[in-house]
């Protein structure tokens, strides 16, 4: 694992940006698997705003996204194809028939994920895959287990994520219950991973997932086992480190 400090939260997203951009460079028709949340919107601003200098080409690209909430449609300002959309995908010349995230009208679950693994399998499979890290370790919908789930899977939200979110929409019947997300042994097939992590409130379980044990119950510790992960943080959050 390679760790990069930065100084704060702008300078991490310009880190990150970095990483993104070589391989875009690199490899100008490279699968990109993608996160939502509040930690990458600086990434994806700093990659606009170098696609508006020219320095970017997103032609050739292929996107594919960690989830989507089950029972959303891509047009709700709640999903992650919306988030995509605003921060992302409009804003560069990436084609928006290679942008994917999973089908969160799909209502048959074992569809939407067979679904989802093949459009991975028949992109070649993800050279770089974009994670944030959750308080609990969590990546993705991933959240702590008896068990690491390997492909695209339903995932039943606890209820402290539905209260979370109940903030978001305009009454509590209206928030999710379920999503789609890419599963561990999805995330852990991809050729290199970039984990932006940001504030003090995540120092505790950066420790706790890349300095102590590989567990399911913290998923993120999972990334310990891959042999290509670079960890960007700013000082916050690495603050905890050996």
């Amino acid at each position: 694992m390679q760790i990069i400090k930065a100084k704060d939260y702008d300078h991490m997203s310009r880190m990150a940006a970095n990483v993104i951009a070589a391989q875009v460079i690199l490899k100008p028709d490279c699968v990109l698997g993608l996160a939502t949340g509040s930690t990458p919107i600086g990434t994806y601003e700093e990659l606009v705003r170098r696609y508006n200098n020219g320095d970017l080409d997103f032609s050739a690209v292929t996107s594919v996204n960690l989830d989507e909430y089950k029972g959303l449609s891509p047009e709700n300002d709640q999903s992650y194809r919306y988030f995509m959309n605003d921060h992302l995908f409009k804003h560069v010349n990436i084609r928006q028939d290679s942008t994917y995230v999973p089908n969160g009208l799909e209502p048959d679950s074992a569809a939407a994920c067979a679904a989802y693994d093949e459009i991975i399998r028949q992109a070649g499979g993800i050279d770089l895959q974009l994670l944030g890290l959750g308080h609990n370790g969590h990546i993705g919908f991933n959240e702590p287990s008896d068990v690491f789930e390997t492909d695209t899977h339903c995932v039943d939200l606890t209820q402290s994520t539905i209260d979370a979110n109940a903030r978001f929409f305009a009454s509590m019947d209206e928030v999710p219950r379920q999503a789609y997300t890419m599963g561990i042994g999805t995330i852990m097939r991809a050729k290199k991973i970039l984990l932006v992590v940001s504030g003090k409130a995540k120092a505790q379980i950066v420790r706790d997932a890349f300095f102590g044990p590989c567990t399911p119950q913290v998923p993120a510790s999972v990334l310990q086992l891959h042999k290509d992960v670079i960890l960007v943080g700013d000082e916050e959050a690495l603050s905890l480190i050996p």
